[in-house]
């Protein structure tokens, strides 16, 4: 760092870089979580270069998250690059559980038709961080006896076409208008005796990312209050 870096103002964009070296330390094994929570709060509550730099000098990557980038304008809060996850051949095509379970879920390619069966059994098939063969893809359960899940993120359009005897499928989700541009889910197919779940959820690392979002406000709006009182 500089000499004239330590009195410049950090950017919330700075305060981000610095908290994301310390995601991965933690996640490296560097920082146990009670000094992870220690120097986020640093972190957030950090107004200078001079207040970041301390917090990660013990860790790999500390010159490039304390040091200034060129201003760029702010993104549109368009929620998820769509057409970056549509394309692509299909990683798995279906999934079978008997008196057991399976799952598709993390990163991997859903296929223009998924084709799942369940007795006995269960089935989960998140679509949060998938990417999509095609815009429209149809997931076909036939549930005997068992359940299945669907999870998809915000901004995917659910359109529910399938039917149950003695069991029944999610309609709670459809109807909500999807993103321009987003995937269409389609589920499709019968339960007997079972049922078809349809969940909507963030993904775990927009879910913290927006938990420490909210912290670090109220770590601003509590210092901006002691400012003024001071």
């Amino acid at each position: 760092m500089t000499d004239d870096l330590p009195e410049l103002r950090a950017s919330d964009a700075d305060r981000e870089r610095v908290a994301e070296v310390l995601r991965d330390a933690l996640a490296e094994g560097r920082l146990d979580m009670e000094e992870f929570e220690e120097r986020l709060d640093s972190v957030y509550k950090a107004r200078t270069y001079g207040d970041l730099e301390p917090l990660t000098r013990d860790l790999p990557g500390a010159g490039q998250a304390v040091a200034p980038v060129p201003f760029a304008p702010a993104q549109p809060a368009g929620g998820p690059d769509w057409p970056a996850r549509i394309g692509g051949e299909a990683t798995s095509r279906g999934g079978v559980a008997i008196m057991a379970g399976f799952q598709r879920k993390g990163m991997w390619t859903a296929p223009r038709r998924f084709n799942c069966f369940a007795f006995w059994g269960g089935g989960e098939i998140d679509l949060r961080e998938a990417s999509f063969e095609e815009r429209e893809i149809t997931v076909n359960c036939v549930a005997i006896m068992g359940g299945m899940n669907v999870i998809v993120p915000p901004g995917v359009e659910v359109v529910v076409r399938g039917f149950g005897i003695m069991g029944g499928f999610d309609h709670r989700e459809e109807g909500v208008p999807g993103d321009p541009g987003a995937p269409r889910v389609v589920l499709t197919g019968f339960a007997l005796m079972g049922g078809v779940g349809v969940e909507r959820k963030v993904t775990r690392a927009e879910k913290q990312r927006l938990k420490e979002e909210r912290r670090r406000a109220k770590l601003e709006k509590r210092a901006e209050r002691k400012e003024l009182g001071e």
